[in-house]
Parts: C-alpha cells; sequence; structure tokens
C-alpha cells in the first residue's frame, strides 16, 4: 500500500512539475495549436481500432 501512495506521489508531483513548465515555457501561438489539434481524432480513432483489433486477434492467454 506504500508503494501504491508513493507512486502517486510521484506521478502528481511530476504533473506539477510538467503544467507548470508548459504554462511558462509553452507557445501560445494559436494557428500551431490548430495544425496539430486536426491530427488528434484520426489519431484517437486509429488507436480504438488498434485497440479492437488487438482484443479481437491477440486475447489474452491465463
Amino acid at each position: 500500500m506504500t508503494t501504491l501512495i508513493i507512486i502517486l506521489a510521484l506521478l502528481f508531483a511530476a504533473l506539477f512539475i510538467l503544467v507548470t513548465l508548459a504554462e511558462k515555457y509553452g507557445s501560445r501561438d494559436q494557428e500551431k495549436t490548430a495544425k496539430l489539434s486536426r491530427y488528434i481524432i484520426p489519431l484517437m480513432i486509429a488507436l480504438v481500432a488498434a485497440q479492437v483489433i488487438k482484443y479481437v486477434f491477440f486475447p489474452e492467454h491465463g
């Protein structure tokens, strides 16, 4: 149980640090953000399709 708490604490600390750095040094360019955001939905669809293929054709044993 203590291992779980340590892992969660480290994850929250890392998240806090990354969010702070992203806000400080992150790009505020709207055009660049729009170009990147158009790839999000196709990538999510590909991820879901890959998971379905994995689930159907490669079931876990045991």
